[in-house]
């Protein structure tokens, strides 16, 4: 039942239109000042969409990077197929520890600062790069770079796969 006022909440405020757009003849000086005040049925069913988003988008860039690397593979041959993924793994591996991180922060229902998650986001935009450049060092003799390239383009484009079934919220 919480779930549903929480979701309700939400569906009015997205159907409000963005803030700017709402101009200063709707702002309420008093309505800003109040203090929002989650339950913890909110606080949990907040959580439980946060952790689904999550794996939402995990699954579908996994899903991407395999339908890229068999794609390069049928078009390329199997050099090309295991490149492609190679590729998809130097983003979705750094991505899904990134991601798990996330979720036991969200289990663990402990605050974290913004700074952690930029520092996060760093290390993993680290671990792609030095992953794709191992890549380049330890199978330049079998590596196919347009499928690497493939494979990494579409696991980064994960989420087109749930912009195009309406999953993203």
């Amino acid at each position: 039942m919480q779930q549903n006022s929480v979701q309700q909440n939400l569906q009015d405020l997205r159907q409000q239109g963005p803030v700017g757009s709402r101009g200063m003849e709707g702002f309420d000086q008093g309505a800003a000042d109040k203090v929002l005040v989650l339950s913890d049925a909110d606080r949990a069913a907040l959580n439980a969409q946060a952790s689904r988003g999550l794996l939402l988008a995990l699954a579908a860039q996994g899903a991407m990077g395999l339908a890229a690397a068999v794609m390069a593979g049928v078009v390329g041959g199997s050099a090309a197929g295991w490149s492609a993924l190679a590729g998809a793994g130097a983003y979705f591996i750094p991505n899904a520890l990134f991601a798990l991180r996330l979720l036991i922060n969200v289990l663990k229902s402990g605050r974290t600062s913004p700074v952690t998650f930029f520092l996060g986001e760093m290390i993993k935009l680290l671990m792609t790069a030095l992953l794709l450049w191992l890549l380049s060092r330890v199978a330049q003799g079998w590596l196919v770079w347009p499928a690497v390239l493939l494979g990494l383009v579409f696991t980064l484009k994960g989420y087109l796969l749930l912009l195009l079934f309406r999953k993203l919220s």
